[in-house]
């Protein structure tokens, strides 16, 4: 069957542009490519657009030189990449901001003072870093994983602070120890009172930015200390709960729609059943129990430890 006379037209376009690098816009305006094409090409899965004014052909792989080299397009030598990027360049895409693998977020890049970036792809300001505290990566001076812990852990909305915590912490680049006497690096810096009662709360083992809050609620209310991905032998091998308190056999976990839709029912039934019949309480929390205005992840996770505590196995 012939290709559509539009889709011939996107693939010829495409062939004009670079195949084995990204490219900024203006290359391809100047290959004769409009917006509107690019838009188009990107929506039939014909290109990339992971950061704003940067495009990729999709063969290419999504590593750490790639991603150097979009940044490289974008981002003056003297300035240093922060926060979600910097994350995002490092591996920890859960410190990504909810959706933004839906559109093309700026890039954060701070300058030294007395500069500031003023053009429409970064997110852009003036901060002073220590010079343990920026390395440089292909080129590009990039704030150190502990430093982009600290200051998302500062500047984000709590719940997306302790996520992304939680996400560069899993990375193993810093210690849990170092993370917690970094803080004190920050005293009198904007956030954190924020930053120093998430530290001594992140740890590595979280799937999920929906893990990492859930886990926050059940700090909020001042249930016992949870573990993350908790082992439990099961009668087909090792089941493992998103977050657990082995002693009261207390366990939450969350059942997002990727991967708990309709195929995995079945199965999350059986594990679960067999989980409970061993006298363990499972809460099982999904998007709308954790996040919006109706939440209620807080009351079941309440409810759920008071049924722990009623059983015999845990008094």
């Amino acid at each position: 069957m012939p290709l559509p006379s539009r889709l011939l037209t996107l693939l010829e376009s495409q062939s004009r542009l670079p195949q084995d690098r990204p490219f900024t816009t203006a290359e391809a305006r100047d290959a004769g490519i409009s917006w509107k094409q690019l838009r188009q090409m990107v929506e039939d899965g014909l290109l990339t657009h992971p950061i704003r004014g940067v495009y990729a052909i999709p063969h290419l792989a999504d590593d750490l030189e790639l991603r150097l080299a979009m940044l490289r397009l974008v981002v003056p030598t003297e300035c240093v990449v922060t926060d979600r990027t910097a994350a995002w360049l490092w591996g920890a895409t859960g410190a990504l901001a909810p959706n933004d693998h839906l559109r093309t977020p700026a890039v954060s890049v701070f300058s030294p003072p007395g500069h500031r970036l003023r053009n429409g792809l970064v997110d852009s300001g003036e901060r002073v870093f220590a010079p343990r505290e920026v390395l440089v990566l292909g080129g590009l001076q990039v704030s150190s994983p502990l430093r982009t812990a600290c200051d998302l852990g500062r500047l984000l909305h709590r719940d997306q602070a302790f996520a992304a915590m939680d996400a560069l912490a899993a990375l193993r680049l810093f210690t849990l120890t170092e993370l917690q006497l970094e803080v004190e690096r920050f005293k009198g810096y904007r956030g954190v009172v924020q930053l120093r009662t998430l530290a001594p709360r992140v740890a590595r083992g979280s799937q999920s930015g929906p893990e990492s809050i859930l886990r926050l609620r059940w700090y909020d209310e001042g249930l016992p200390e949870p573990e993350c991905q908790v082992e439990v032998e099961g009668p087909d091998g090792s089941y493992f709960l998103d977050i657990a308190n082995r002693r009261h056999r207390l366990a939450a976990e969350y059942d997002g729609e990727e991967f708990h839709g309709e195929a995995q029912e079945e199965y999350d039934q059986f594990r679960r059943r067999w989980i409970r019949d061993q006298g363990w309480v499972v809460v099982v929390v999904r998007k709308e129990n954790l996040f919006g205005h109706d939440q209620d992840a807080h009351l079941l996770l309440r409810a759920g430890y008071e049924e722990a505590l009623r059983r015999p196995i845990n008094r």
